[in-house]
């Protein structure tokens, strides 16, 4: 068992605290919020203390939080206490670079589209623009404000509905209805300067369990559920899987007379240990190819 550092954070500074929550509590996705005050004067600036928490109505909240250094609050919280309304742009790994440039503590009044070299490209329902270069934007009005405190770190929740959305042509499905991963590109915030791109090999799918019932862990044969080789995700992937679903003993006895298992049972046949083993990692196999079924017939062959 794992030794754990624990903590107490009123123990401790904002400052001591803050990094274990963002270095712990990430990747979290990015607002890049741009917004007016009350003499039309425009502020963009990104805010990872974000996320979507209702599709129904469409609600998103960010939370420009009070500065950690000397509790003073952002001119984006100040923007929508006087004009409330906002555009939520999303940000993607071209846009990284130019996106943190842009929270840097300008004066009031300085327009930070100016100095990241973004493009204002004006919304349709609210006053603030949005990011041109932005693959996504919500165009939102601000519902409520609620202050979480008045102390150093204290979160202010920007609750936003969305009014008007735009995403990017090349970042949609081919049926235009979702958004593709792949296309999109994201970025994510951890804690210190670090970010992290959802792109490529660092994209994966799992099946989602309210598809179905399935069987749960504690259904697993003793020998997969007590496994030192399987993996916490490799039982969960197994156990994701609906009772009518599992290999009857038939279609396991089938299953043997394929070549590769039948070279595999001819072969070691005089060892079981190293028989198990092999099956074992056959199963495996089939697991990271998304072949649920065929793992459970090399798991249950033995």
């Amino acid at each position: 068992m794992n030794d754990f550092h624990s903590l107490t954070p009123s123990d401790l500074t904002p400052a001591q605290w803050h990094p274990f929550l963002v270095g712990a509590v990430a990747p979290r996705p990015v607002a890049f919020a741009s917004t007016i005050d009350a003499e039309g004067r425009v502020n963009l600036s990104p805010f990872s203390f974000f996320n979507a928490f209702s599709s129904n109505p469409p609600i998103l909240v960010f939370s420009p939080a009070n500065r950690v250094r000397d509790n003073t609050q952002k001119h984006t919280l100040e923007n929508v206490r006087e004009v409330p309304e906002v555009v939520i742009n999303i940000c993607d790994y071209a846009l990284v670079e130019q996106m943190s440039l842009a929270s840097t503590e300008y004066g009031k009044g300085v327009n930070e589209f100016a100095k990241a070299g973004l493009t204002e490209l004006a919304s349709e329902l609210v006053r603030p623009p949005r990011v041109a270069e932005a693959p996504a934007a919500f165009e939102c009005v601000v519902e409520q404000i609620i202050e979480l405190g008045q102390n150093n770190g204290a979160g202010n929740l920007i609750i936003c509905r969305v009014v008007r959305a735009h995403f990017r042509q090349d970042i949609l499905l081919p049926d235009a209805t979702g958004i593709d991963p792949f296309k999109l590109d994201a970025v994510a915030r951890l804690g210190g300067d670090w970010y992290c791109r959802a792109s490529g090999a660092s994209l994966f799918e799992v099946p989602k369990p309210n598809r179905h019932i399935g069987i749960g862990i504690d259904q697993l044969p003793e020998h997969l559920r007590n496994s030192e080789v399987l993996t916490g995700n490799e039982l969960g992937r197994l156990a994701n899987i609906e009772r009518d679903a599992l290999p009857t003993p038939a279609q396991v006895e089938d299953f043997k007379a394929e070549p590769m298992v039948a070279y595999l049972l001819n072969k070691y046949r005089d060892d079981t240990p190293e028989l198990k083993q092999q099956l074992l990692q056959l199963g495996r196999q089939f697991l990271a190819e998304g072949r649920l079924v065929e793992a459970w017939k090399a798991f249950l062959c033995d």
